[in-house]
């Protein structure tokens, strides 16, 4: 009869530990498929976030463009003498001279 406990006994022990090892396996299956969604989750956020930054990238090359020919535009009239047109093109020899 004691016998029979003893071997019940490390039934019931076998029982425990083949379910305690199968829920470790389970959890460790359910911890690696939630760590591969959150690579997931985040590759979909940069992957949406691109068109953004790429219309952000455009807005800015837009802004120093129209700036930098707002300097340039700034820097030649200031450094240009104010002359007529016609007198101007006349000495780059682009127009033939004329009259009054």
């Amino acid at each position: 009869m004691t016998m029979l406990y003893i071997l019940l006994g490390i039934m019931v022990i076998l029982v425990i530990w083949a379910v305690s090892k199968y829920n470790l396996l389970v959890r460790l299956r359910n911890n690696r498929e939630n760590a591969f969604a959150d690579i997931d989750v985040q590759l979909k956020q940069r992957h949406d976030l691109i068109p953004q930054l790429v219309f952000t990238v455009k807005g800015y090359a837009t802004h120093e463009k129209e700036t930098l020919d707002r300097i340039v535009s700034a820097r030649n009239g200031a450094s240009m003498p104010k002359v007529s047109t016609k007198k101007s093109l006349q000495k780059m020899r682009l127009l033939p001279p004329f009259r009054d």
